[in-house]
């Protein structure tokens, strides 16, 4: 009987062994190049270019090398390296990004939904903040850094950074994701397109509608 079991497990092993083979998670090739204009369907990332044509420079780039411009708004400039704009990063599971600010400049409170951040402060005084979730008590876990000093941040958490120095600032980051996205709080909730019900929102927040209404007026053109 036992004999009979061992045999019927390993038609089963044999049986199911194409389907349990079809995917790895390994990469199986040294370089996926991504195809940003391919036409080959995607499912999760994008398909591999051909290595013929991929050039030999899609392991190097210079974007983060220059400071972005921080005349916005926020005082504060993003330059992003993802699958995007670094198509070597494609299956990888990698990216960067560059964020400049100029004095009492503001990287305004996001989160990032598919990746852990891992950073490091260039130059100046940055206050980093980062929000635990409602398990921790909402708690507010803040520093000021300045260069050569780094910060973690847990995927999905709720972060910010701050210029508090009198000068310039900038920071790089990593993360665990090609493509690791971003919801900026202010952006999401007072700039959605279709915009959320004003009466949510007063309900949500607890103020009058007019508050809602100017609150959302500073973000219908985005950042």
């Amino acid at each position: 009987m036992a004999y009979s079991k061992t045999l019927l497990v390993l038609f089963t092993m044999l049986f199911l062994a194409p389907s349990i083979l079809a995917t790895d998670p390994d990469p199986l090739q040294d370089f996926c190049v991504a195809d940003l204009d391919g036409k080959a369907i995607s499912v999760n990332g994008h398909p591999c270019k051909p290595m013929s044509k991929a050039g030999d420079d899609f392991l190097f780039s210079s974007k983060l090398a220059m400071a972005g411009n921080t005349s916005t708004p926020n005082g504060s400039a993003v330059t992003e390296l993802d699958v995007a704009e670094w198509p070597g990063t494609n299956t990888l599971g990698v990216s960067m990004n560059r964020v400049d600010f100029a004095p009492g400049g503001t990287n305004p409170p996001h989160i990032h939904p598919r990746a852990t951040e891992i950073g490091i402060v260039m130059k100046g005084e940055l206050l980093v903040g980062i929000i635990g979730s409602l398990d921790s008590g909402n708690k507010l876990y803040s520093k000021v850094l300045r260069a050569g000093e780094t910060f973690l941040i847990p995927r999905g958490l709720m972060h910010f950074q701050f210029n508090v120095g009198k000068t310039e600032a900038s920071m790089v980051v990593s993360f665990n994701s090609q493509n690791p996205g971003i919801v900026f709080v202010p952006l999401t909730v007072f700039g959605s397109n279709p915009p959320i019900p004003t009466a949510v929102l007063t309900k949500a927040l607890r103020v009058d509608a007019g508050v809602v209404e100017l609150l959302k007026s500073k973000f219908t053109g985005g950042f």
